[in-house]
């Protein structure tokens, strides 16, 4: 038996507004609240939140020595189309020149990493 069930994917940055902006305009969805925390409820019912850290530090990639903490994999229909589209809501390609894979890698505006995957 469970212990618990997921509430919700926490993603801290500097701006919460902006980041859940950018992962509605990818995702769909509204964005709702102001300040230090900001929710983005999906479509579906799914939600991500987004929280202000000072100080924060985006993860590196790849970097073995250092964590990248996580990343979120987004299943596209079509992969160059969705790269277009990230690319111009302000990502930026971390490892995406290998185009015989089935998954492409870049950075939210924040510097979080996620995938597009055509699985």
């Amino acid at each position: 038996m469970a212990v618990a069930e997921l509430g919700v994917v926490v993603l801290d940055c500097p701006d919460p507004r902006a980041l859940a902006r950018f992962y509605a305009d990818v995702l769909g969805g509204t964005v709702e609240g102001e300040g230090d925390w900001v929710d983005l409820k999906l479509p579906d019912g799914r939600a991500l939140a987004f929280q202000a850290a000072s100080g924060f530090v985006p993860p590196k990639w790849p970097a073995p020595d250092d964590s990248q903490q996580f990343h979120l994999d987004l299943t596209v229909p079509d992969l160059d189309a969705a790269e277009k589209a990230v690319l111009e809501l302000g990502a930026r390609p971390l490892d995406a020149e290998d185009r015989t894979r089935t998954f492409r890698v870049y950075a939210d505006p924040a510097g979080h990493p996620f995938c597009l995957c055509a699985c």
